[in-house]
């Protein structure tokens, strides 16, 4: 029985601690570059390319919404949006204080303002 259990807690804390990246990751964009002879008219023209890695972690404005409407109360967008864990909890335990984090969360979410969240489009 204490040999399932440690090495069920094993199997937990290395699923857990394989699931981040221990280095930290600059999300950045870069501009294009050609080898051919560029105007004026041609400059203002800028082109932003990205790294996939970069892509991947925008998150989506219309999934944060379907999420704070039917998993809110588990703090779900939070967590979609990458709040600290702490905050997180504190929203779950106390109820997204009462309803009024909760509201406060969904006008931040409407208006593009919530901390931390680099949303890529409005919708999807």
């Amino acid at each position: 029985m204490k040999i399932k259990l440690f090495l069920s807690a094993l199997a937990l804390m290395l699923s857990i601690s394989s699931a981040y990246a221990s280095f930290p990751v600059q999300r950045t964009t870069v501009p294009a570059t050609t080898e051919q002879t560029v105007t004026d008219s041609e400059l203002t023209e800028t082109v932003e390319l990205t790294t996939p890695l970069a892509r991947a972690a925008q998150q989506s404005q219309g999934i944060a919404l379907i999420l704070w409407f039917f998993l809110g109360g588990l703090a779900a967008h939070r967590w979609y949006l990458k709040s600290p864990v702490g905050w997180n909890i504190l929203f779950i335990l106390t109820l997204g204080g009462i309803g009024i984090w909760a509201i406060i969360d969904l006008i931040d979410i409407f208006t593009e303002n919530y901390p931390n969240a680099n949303f890529k489009n409005k919708f999807f």
